[in-house]
């Protein structure tokens, strides 16, 4: 069948008027993402912003373009065995509607087979021609009368099995198989299939965390004391708890648990001179503030100009006047703050993301090995550039929300070799230490540096090395 345009469409299949319901929305989005390169999360706030839908529309629209990203993978598979010339030949926004009402149908139970094939049908008709329409129809009711899950062929390799069941590139799954072993791999993979759950820091200036929990509990909330992070909380049936009163009134600011390990792991004191060299969005540099009694000062720099502003106002709602922001690139700080002048420097570096897949699933499969190479040689040169900041006896925390080597443990060991006058530093809050442990997430030989690992708690992937200054 030719798949073609309806002459009375725009060229790109993207509907023209503010789209009307739920599906139109992601799939406006998702051709976005697959035909630009556009980032799903800004993408998908524009076309909210513009769309009028309700809470419960908006919800699913969000769910539908996040869950279609994440499983692109195993969805291709399926449908190259029902659509001739899948997927270069068929027509972007088909694939794209093809590819979202198969998601619905195979992982949204809630959502009534029929409801989503006639809404498929309905935009097909409504964005090209009644071919289109057949084609659509004809695919996903052959897909619900002959199964939604087709088996995988049998003797696939480990690494090929792994990537199409949970939907990862297949070099990534070896890259990790390779690090971690095959069922850690899998685990990985899994989890990052999951949505994220509702975690967030306390402010401790503004109220304790167990007054928080209780306050949450009043509301029906379902919140308890994070298992990793000193100071975090977690939250199921919060909704965004960034639209809270809580949040407006700086009691609380909203950072996956693993994130919230870096500052604590610095273990600024109050009155201390603290550099976060690449601050935004300013999580960190907050945090920060906060283990210090907001005394003495936190200096906030980004490259982005348009940032600065965003770091000031978290540190205004959280009431914290000891931030101080500035915009520059992190490998000129040297020459423009004295040597030798802070007492923690905290090096959050650029990085491939592969932690926070299951927050922006198309790093995926839009990252390669040769980024990987890439970052860890801007990384190495961040390194450099900052380390002479850092006083004798003073702390250099490096960290990333990633899983490779090459950009942390590799980082971190190649610096060392060539500064003598550093070390790992293992000492770690005990608190951490010891939910790390439990966690099985603490090497067996602990230096100073942990690579956490998505399923291990739930949280996002995250490296932290502690590095201090001998001389």
């Amino acid at each position: 069948m030719s798949i073609g345009k309806n002459p009375t469409s725009n060229k790109s299949g993207v509907a023209r008027k503010t789209p009307g319901g739920p599906r139109e929305a992601a799939l406006n989005v998702l051709l976005k993402v697959d035909q630009h390169g556009a980032y799903s999360g800004l993408e998908l706030n524009r076309v909210l912003s513009e769309a009028s839908l309700s809470r419960q529309d908006t919800a699913l629209a969000t769910e539908i373009v996040y869950g279609t990203i994440q499983r692109l993978n195993t969805i291709d598979f399926v449908l190259k065995g029902r659509v001739k010339g899948w997927p270069n030949k068929v027509e972007p926004w088909v694939r794209s509607l093809l590819r979202l009402s198969y998601y619905q149908l195979r992982w949204l139970d809630r959502v009534p087979a029929h409801a989503v094939t006639d809404e498929a049908v309905r935009i097909a008709k409504k964005r090209g021609h009644a071919g289109i329409a057949g084609l659509v129809n004809g695919v996903l009711r052959g897909l619900l009368r002959e199964g939604l899950t087709p088996a995988l062929p049998a003797g696939l390799p480990e690494a090929e099995r792994i990537a199409l069941e949970h939907s990862h590139p297949e070099w990534l799954v070896r890259r990790w198989m390779n690090a971690f072993g095959p069922e850690a791999a899998e685990a990985m993979c899994e989890a990052g299939n999951e949505p994220p759950h509702g975690s967030a820091r306390v402010n401790p200036l503004r109220i304790s965390r167990e007054a928080l929990l209780e306050e949450m509990r009043e509301r029906d909330i379902y919140a308890q004391p994070s298992k990793l992070a000193p100071g975090g909380i977690v939250a199921s049936r919060a909704g965004s708890l960034a639209a809270t009163d809580w949040y407006r009134e700086g009691r609380l600011t909203v950072q996956d648990e693993s994130s919230m390990l870096v500052a604590a792991v610095a273990d600024p004191k109050p009155g201390m001179r603290v550099l976060d060299c690449c601050a935004a969005p300013g999580g960190k540099t907050t945090h920060l503030a906060e283990l210090m009694g907001n005394e003495g000062e936190v200096l906030a720099n980004d490259v982005h100009p348009h940032k600065e502003q965003l770091i000031a106002q978290q540190a205004e709602r959280l009431g914290l006047s000891c931030v101080r922001t500035t915009v520059g690139d992190a490998a000129e700080l040297a020459g423009k703050l004295p040597a030798a002048s802070m007492d923690v420097v905290l090096l959050d570096a650029p990085c491939s993301g592969f932690g926070v897949i299951r927050r922006k699933p198309e790093i995926k499969w839009n990252k390669s090995e040769e980024d990987i190479a890439s970052l860890a040689s801007l990384q190495a040169e961040l390194l450099e550039r900052v380390h002479g900041l850092v006083r004798p006896g003073g702390t250099l925390v490096y960290s990333t929300c990633t899983i490779a080597r090459e950009e942390n443990e590799e980082a971190v060991l190649r610096f060392l070799e060539k500064h003598p006058n550093y070390m790992l530093d293992a000492n770690w809050p005990e608190e951490i230490v010891q939910a790390l442990k439990k966690g099985q997430a603490l090497p067996e030989t602990f230096a100073g540096m942990v690579q956490l690992l998505p399923h291990q708690f739930g949280s996002d992937g995250f490296f932290i090395a502690k590095l201090k200054r001998l001389e």
